[in-house]
């Protein structure tokens, strides 16, 4: 799917790299925290693995499961992170096994090698006992240290991941000459702090992408200030308009060569406008005083011919022929006028109700086969030129008749809608194509000729009849209708 909008672009463009920047950080972050937690967690039971001053075996039966209620608290883990404890002697017989020890554990290369022709950091069970001598009875001490010295040849403890039914958890195992020792840590724990930590980040990263991407949204409107600008440059070029200019000043300078381009294209616009203007409006001047001296001439050459011979006839043609060369030429003198926005228009008040009503009795002369409905609201007053405004809606009324079907009809719809006039004038008429309906205003062009090759007209009517109405402060526009039918509206601000 493509999207249209640059500024909505923008916005994506960085919400996909704040996105991607704030997932890899989130997951970069989960993953040093966790490991964080494991290692701070290795190092107590590293630490405690390595502890000195072994108890004697006369004890170690009573000291074990005291030992492993104290893990919670040497480990500071907390009492509900389940631990296990498992001791074993040289040959691999269980001295000690706590119930949470799991026999899903592989013990597989769980202890480092054990050390060879050390001493025994144990008693061994057959040796006998030193003689006590001193008349006092042994007491074991406050409080023994467990596991026994390592001594500083001895492998450190080796720490191992395992995951089983239960669960994951963190083994430490260390193994001495005598003895192999081994406590497995749960990793819930972890896993449930991880888990906050991995919600707050699913939380807070959307929310943060969020006001990203809106801060980016709203960034781009201010770094699109420049294209707005000649938006409403491109907006302003009409032939009124061509000599504005965007201002390079205060752009920034990504923009000015596109600025400094557009303004040149408009310089080059308005060069172009100007010479074509006062080249059709001097053509046009300058054509005026010879067809009016070739219209006299025709007429008083006319005159003195003999009524209802050849020669008047062929005089009769010459003169329609340059009366319509003399319409032209000042269609083309208004046209440009209308250019150069100095069409002089003689406002009065103007009763278009009458206008209409009288072009309205015409009609029965001019095409007496067409069915005519009329729906003129009385007393619709503009201010305009009573002679311009009259000539449009002629040019209207002519084209209805010109491009109606035979035996066709025109609906002439009149009405105060709000503060404007609106004059809808519609007839019955072949289907105009939609490259046809684009261009319709455009000057000297008629269409498809299979539709206008029989009609006569120079393509200036419609094109004329638009300005006229634009320099009224109204407009002039071909409406979307049905089939086999056209329709232009005139719509005219009230008189004040």
């Amino acid at each position: 799917m493509k999207l249209h909008s640059f500024r909505l672009r923008i916005a994506l463009l960085f919400a996909m790299l704040a996105g991607g920047a704030l997932a890899g950080f989130g997951s970069i972050s989960w993953w040093l925290i966790h490991e964080a937690k494991v290692s701070r967690l290795d190092a107590k039971l590293e630490a405690l693995l390595s502890r000195p001053q072994p108890p004697r075996e006369d004890i170690l039966q009573s000291y074990l499961p005291a030992f492993e209620k104290s893990l919670p608290q040497e480990l500071g883990t907390g009492k509900e992170t389940p631990i296990a404890l498992l001791v074993r002697d040289r040959d691999g017989q269980t001295l000690y096994r706590s119930e949470l020890w799991s026999a899903d554990f592989n013990l597989n290369g769980l202890w480092p090698a054990q050390p060879k022709f050390l001493p025994s950091q144990f008693p061994r069970r057959d040796r006998q006992r030193p003689p006590n001598t001193s008349g006092t009875s042994q007491s074991p001490p406050d409080r023994p240290r467990f596991p026994p010295e390592r001594p500083p040849n001895i492998p450190p403890p080796r720490l191992i991941t395992q995951r089983t039914k239960t669960g994951t958890w963190r083994i430490g195992a260390i193994a001495f000459h005598e003895s192999q020792i081994a406590i497995a840590v749960s990793l819930q724990g972890i896993d449930r702090e991880m888990a906050i930590i991995r919600d707050v980040f699913l939380i807070s990263i959307p929310v943060v992408l969020l006001i990203i991407t809106t801060s980016a949204w709203l960034l781009s409107y201010g770094a699109l200030r420049p294209i707005r600008e000649l938006v409403v440059a491109i907006r302003q070029v009409t032939v009124k308009g061509l000599d504005q200019r965007v201002p390079i000043a205060a752009t920034d300078t990504e923009f000015v060569e596109l600025i400094q381009v557009f303004n040149q294209m408009l310089e080059r616009l308005e060069r172009s406008f100007k010479q074509a203007s006062r080249f059709s409006g001097d053509a046009a001047h300058e054509l005026k005083t010879p067809i009016a001296i070739l219209q006299g001439e025709l007429e008083r050459t006319l005159q003195k011919a003999e009524p209802g011979s050849e020669l008047q006839q062929n005089l009769s043609n010459l003169l329609d022929e340059v009366s319509r060369l003399s319409g032209i030429v000042r269609k083309l003198l208004l046209l440009s006028l209308a250019d150069a926005g100095k069409m002089n228009l003689h406002q009065v008040e103007v009763n278009l109700s009458e206008i209409l009503a009288e072009i309205v009795e015409d009609m029965e002369l001019l095409a007496p086969h067409l069915a005519v409905i009329a729906e003129i609201t009385p007393g619709l007053k503009v201010k305009g030129d009573r002679d311009l405004l009259t000539q449009v809606l002629q040019n209207l009324f002519s084209n209805a008749i010109k491009y109606n079907l035979p035996e066709g009809w025109m609906r002439i719809n009149a009405r105060q809608q709000g503060k404007t006039v609106l004059v809808t004038i519609s007839n019955s008429s072949q289907e105009i194509p939609t490259s046809d309906r684009d261009r319709i205003f455009d000057r000297f062009y008629r269409g498809d000729p299979a539709r206008t090759r029989k009609v006569e007209g120079t393509g200036l009517g419609l094109s004329l009849s638009r300005e006229i109405a634009i320099a009224h402060n109204g407009k002039l526009t071909l409406d979307p209708t049905l089939s086999n039918q056209t329709s232009f509206t005139l719509s005219l601000p009230m008189k004040k």
